[in-house]
């Protein structure tokens, strides 16, 4: 039985390995594909670096005006021991404020701690003596000032009387955003934590592969109790006052016809 035409065609660019003019193009198309390969490479780790540069906001939701009032609740770690809370100070002038049990206040009084400056970063700056940054993460003392017994730097080392005795530490942030968020979400960059209503939210010094504790139970039941109360006060009932409408009955005049 003869071959048929499209057999006979195939049969010999198999047996050629090809033609004369693909055999002379075949090195330009590969190193053409080798070049854009590369280039696709270089692209997504520059596009890489771009984003661990300039990291997206690391919360996502309505952002807080002036106006609103949240609550979040706040834990401090060192060495993966949690450190007393926070001195509360309801008086603080600024938007982002401490309330008693480690509570934050989150009600913004002008454009610097609203919208999407509302930010752990931001927290920082407001509270008197506390220092928070990538590399660094200082508590103030009682008293409102930076204290060096509570300062933790990266690369230091943790106590030999604590949970990871002479473990190399580095700051970090980890947040929870929903009472369902098991597994916080971990950053080293305050300012890309956009604070959440009811945000649970530890500062820790911590060796690398710890994973910090969250908020304690007595912190997180007094944020809920703390906007139970607030919810309460702005919703008071209206009284309506309804003036009575004075009736007024004009006299009746009799006149009498003289005779």
């Amino acid at each position: 039985m003869a071959k048929s035409t499209t057999g006979k065609w195939v049969s010999k660019v198999g047996a050629s390995g090809g033609s004369k003019a693909y055999k002379k193009t075949r090195p330009s198309n590969y190193y053409g594909i080798l070049i854009v390969v590369v280039l696709l490479g270089l692209a997504s780790t520059l596009l890489a670096r771009y984003d661990y540069q300039h990291p997206a906001s690391a919360t996502t939701g309505p952002a807080p005006t002036v106006g609103t009032t949240w609550f979040a609740s706040l834990s401090v770690e060192a060495c993966g021991e949690a450190l007393p809370y926070l001195k509360s100070d309801a008086t603080a002038i600024y938007g982002l404020k401490v309330l008693s049990d480690n509570v934050i206040e989150v009600s913004p009084v002008n454009a610097a701690d609203s919208g999407n400056h509302a930010t752990v970063s931001q927290f920082g700056v407001e509270v008197k003596g506390l220092v928070l940054s990538s590399s660094e993460l200082g508590i103030p003392s009682a008293a409102g000032v930076a204290d060096a017994s509570t300062t933790y730097r990266n690369g230091e080392a943790c106590p030999t009387t604590s949970k990871y005795p002479k473990k190399i530490g580095q700051v970090e942030y980890a947040y929870w955003t929903s009472f369902t968020q098991k597994t916080p979400k971990i950053t080293t960059n305050p300012a890309s934590i956009k604070f959440a209503q009811y945000l649970r939210l530890t500062m820790a010094f911590d060796p690398k592969g710890v994973t910090p504790a969250p908020p304690s139970t007595t912190t997180v039941n007094a944020m809920v109790s703390y906007e139970a109360s607030s919810a309460t006060t702005t919703t008071t009932a209206v009284t309506t006052t309804t003036a009575a409408t004075p009736t007024t009955t004009a006299p009746t005049t009799t006149t009498t016809a003289k005779g």
